[in-house]
């Protein structure tokens, strides 16, 4: 497959540290002509289904032959297994703890091979920091055009990862917040689709916490500034979100303890 020469890199590493240029610094010397992309750097510390959720979010909007590299790894330095991906015409490296399941199981075109050819890895590996010493100098090496076959041995188990779906329950669909966005946006668990299964011709009424939204809106300016609202996003997932103002001062929890709190929608009528 032809390498698009570009090399998307998502971490929780943040951006006060020199980690993130670290890891850039080894892809630059042995690929010099690589694109990298940040697709994030702020994932919530250690939140590998956060991490696999924006990369299964974001990574198709990307050329065929991009090599992602996805590092959220509270594992590093144990047993669990470094990995090479293909799928879906793209490739990916990290370790192997179900960061890559949603997009594994999607795509039943995926070969995954273990990381064991030590010569492709810096000279030196540390047990602490394998986006640095494993991970960015294999993608440089997989944007130049090493196939993943050469990297190791066939994985025919990655490690599953446990993701939480919307469920119905009498008249009423309960799903979840999985992400807090920037804008202080509510992002859930439930489609479009799970949406209008469930309607049908109804209205819906949202409750999370204290919120309760009646109906959706189409644009987030359909409501007054500071009111709450329920919408649509770009990625099909219902989203609950305040116009010119954030969400997330809503539910009356700390931002990282928001992630899990339960969304219920009822029908109107």
């Amino acid at each position: 497959m032809e390498r698009s020469g570009i090399i998307t890199l998502l971490t929780d590493f943040g951006l006060s540290d020199a980690y993130v240029a670290m890891m850039k610094g080894v892809i630059f010397s042995i690929n010099r002509e690589a694109a990298l992309i940040d697709i994030t750097h702020s994932i919530s510390t250690g939140s590998v289904f956060q991490g696999a959720y924006i990369l299964r979010e974001s990574f198709s909007y990307f050329p065929a032959g991009t090599v992602h590299v996805a590092v959220v790894d509270p594992g590093v330095g144990s047993n669990r297994r470094s990995i090479a991906v293909k799928a879906a015409g793209h490739f990916f490296t990290g370790p192997d703890n179900g960061i890559f399941w949603p997009i594994i199981e999607r795509y039943k075109d995926t070969t995954i091979y273990e990381l064991t050819e030590k010569k492709y890895f810096l000279p030196q590996v540390t047990s602490t920091f394998h986006g640095r010493d494993i991970f960015a100098p294999v993608a440089a090496q997989i944007s130049l055009g090493l196939h993943i076959h050469q990297l190791g041995r066939v994985v025919s188990n990655p490690e599953k990862l446990e993701i939480p779906l919307p469920f119905k329950y009498d008249n009423t669909l309960t799903g979840q917040i999985i992400r807090i966005d920037n804008f202080g946006n509510l992002i859930t668990n439930i489609t479009a689709n799970d949406l209008a299964g469930f309607l049908g011709n109804n209205e819906p009424v949202i409750h999370t916490g204290k919120i309760k939204i009646y109906g959706l809106s189409k644009i987030y300016s359909d409501r007054e500034n500071g009111e709450l609202l329920a919408i649509i996003n770009s990625s099909n997932q219902l989203e609950i979100a305040v116009n010119m103002g954030k969400a997330s001062d809503y539910i009356g929890k700390e931002r990282d303890d928001i992630i899990g709190t339960g969304v219920k929608v009822e029908k109107t009528g």
